[in-house]
């Protein structure tokens, strides 16, 4: 962790939940609090944690990167 104040602390979650606003929230309208946990749920697991290319990966899906390294493992 670094000093206090140090934006860097919360770079991985802000760069999340701004990929989680511009890509899906901020498009939709949702009728009640659980069909919009619902949604995120959705986008969460199924899309961006095994879709969605990560430019840290280099461009791929996690999937795919995991895939590479179990083969030159």
């Amino acid at each position: 962790m670094s000093r206090k104040g140090n934006c860097l602390d919360n770079a991985v979650t802000e760069r999340f939940f701004r990929s989680l606003k511009s890509e899906r929230v901020n498009y939709r309208r949702y009728e009640s609090r659980s069909q919009a946990i619902g949604d995120i749920i959705a986008y969460i697991e199924p899309f961006y944690n095994q879709k969605r290319r990560h430019a840290k990966l280099g461009n791929i899906s996690p999937v795919e990167y995991e895939l590479r390294n179990v083969k030159s493992v």
